[in-house]
């Protein structure tokens, strides 16, 4: 299905596609891992210049060991707060609608094979599948979060608190956590500024910037590209005019716009340094 615009003298429709929580809880995710990436880096590349500098622009590793703390607070805050929402969604609002199904984020069987048919399409081979709210990359994205959180968070918490641990696990486990962590977050912060960044704003489709997690608002010819299957659900069980909404606010598109600007550059410097590391 073509993706082009409405021409400039139509209005557009506009539909919501995030609300207020969610874009919340985007924003905290995000600037805490980005945080996290740059006060993690001094200590995993402590005999690179370059890192050495970057401890000093935080006043040091004791200082950048403590933003490291905060940052990681406020990480484990907005995932505990999504897990809450999630959970009285499904148990005291009782809308399974988040286990399975169209608007669910659980990886279910259509989406190994709109993985296929998507790889097809790359190389010319079929059609575009027609995607319904969730991608396969979505959940992939989404999941990872989870992955480390019990991973790289579960091993953050014993090297911040070895005392505590100390008392029911034994001493080599801090060894292996330390490894654990240190990779294991290196990976993430690899994966989320080159493959989440480029599927989220730098492919052509989506380049300069997608503001659709700044202003919860998608555009109606947008909508009908990237997920059609979702615009002719909605249209069929009646409830598109549901989520119908204004186009967004300028002042809301601009801060987006910026606050998406500084986390690029931010991440493409940070996997920059990280390549110049792993070459030297």
């Amino acid at each position: 299905m073509a993706s082009s615009a409405p021409p400039r003298h139509v209005a557009e429709r506009y539909y919501q596609r995030f609300d207020r929580r969610q874009r919340v809880t985007h924003v905290f995710l995000m600037m805490s891992f980005i945080g996290l990436a740059l006060t993690g880096l001094p200590l995993r590349f402590a005999d690179q210049g370059w890192a050495r500098t970057l401890a000093g622009l935080w006043g040091g590793i004791e200082s950048a060991g403590f933003i490291h703390r905060v940052c990681a607070v406020v990480m484990i805050g907005a995932f505990v707060s999504h897990v809450g929402q999630v959970l009285w969604q499904v148990y005291r609002k009782r809308d399974y609608g988040a286990l399975w199904g169209p608007t669910s984020m659980v990886p279910q069987p259509r989406d190994v094979i709109e993985m296929y048919g998507h790889m097809r399409w790359f190389v010319g081979l079929g059609p575009r599948p027609k995607f319904d709210r969730f991608t396969y990359w979505e959940k992939f994205d989404y999941w990872a979060v989870f992955w480390g959180m019990l991973i790289i968070g579960g091993s953050g918490m014993m090297l911040w608190f070895p005392e505590t641990f100390a008392l029911v696990i034994p001493g080599w486990v801090f060894n292996i956590a330390l490894l654990v962590h240190g990779e294991e977050a290196l990976l993430a912060v690899g994966f989320i500024f080159t493959i989440h960044f480029f599927n989220g704003h730098i492919r052509p489709e989506k380049f300069p910037m997608d503001l659709v997690m700044f202003t919860g608002r998608v555009p109606e010819h947008e909508l009908l590209h990237e997920r059609p299957a979702e615009y002719e659900r909605l249209a069929r069980e009646g409830r598109l005019g549901l989520y119908e909404t204004t186009p967004p606010n300028p002042r809301s598109a601009a801060f987006g716009r910026a606050l998406g600007t500084v986390a690029v550059t931010l991440g493409l410097l940070t996997v920059a340094l990280i390549v110049f590391a792993l070459l030297m």
